[in-house]
């Protein structure tokens, strides 16, 4: 894990140090830190936005006070990506923190439920926002299927069951919407923002498979 911001990779696995599918501990120079939505530290084994200082850091954006305030705070730059971080130190993925979903009164990270659909043999591409409903946030999945696979309503329903056998209880989407692609910058990454400002929930829907 790294950025322009930084100027170095900052948190990585080594030969010594490794744990696949982690980010990996914190390099020699730098210190990290989690910081839960109320603003406190995660100790130990935790989840929260990471934080990050060094000697690398940059001082500001060129002409750019309103930024450089918010990602600034103090000796510490805020990364705005959400980790995980284990017991033996090594971090996570979970996501953008402003992609994070708090449903039933626990956060929920979109790139595992993602990561779980993609895994379906019918899945080419997943994306899962959080959607208001009757005053609830639901969580709605976006299917791109492979070539030859049809969505219907007994696919959403078995889609919505593999990520329940796959993750906790909690994670899963509430609403499946198969769609011919997905909102990306011109990188290819998925713009969820583009599908929140769009999703408008109607119980009649025709395309959205609800619970």
């Amino acid at each position: 894990m790294g950025s322009t911001e930084m100027l170095h990779i900052y948190c990585s696995n080594t030969e010594r140090a490794l744990r696949p599918g982690s980010s990996g501990r914190a390099v020699p120079g730098y210190q990290i830190k989690l910081v839960d939505p109320d603003g406190g530290d995660a100790e130990g084994a935790g989840s929260g936005e990471m934080f990050v200082r060094g000697g690398s850091m940059l001082a500001q954006y060129w002409h750019r006070a309103d930024q450089t305030r918010s990602v600034l705070k103090g000796s510490w730059y805020r990364t705005g990506d959400r980790y995980r971080r284990d017991e033996d130190g090594f971090y996570w993925y979970e996501g953008r923190a402003d992609d994070m979903m708090k449903v039933s009164g626990l956060w929920v990270a979109p790139a595992a439920i993602e990561t779980a659909l993609q895994q379906h043999p019918d899945v080419a591409e997943a994306a899962v926002v959080g959607v208001d409903t009757d005053r609830l946030t639901r969580i709605k999945a976006f299917i791109v299927l492979r070539d030859g696979c049809q969505g219907s309503d007994t696919l959403a329903r078995q889609l919505r069951q593999w990520c329940k056998d796959r993750l906790a209880s909690h994670q899963f989407p509430h609403l499946v919407e198969f769609a011919a692609d997905l909102p990306k910058t011109p990188t290819g990454k998925i713009q969820r923002f583009a599908l929140r400002s769009q999703e408008t929930v109607k119980a009649d829907a025709p395309a959205a498979h609800a619970v």
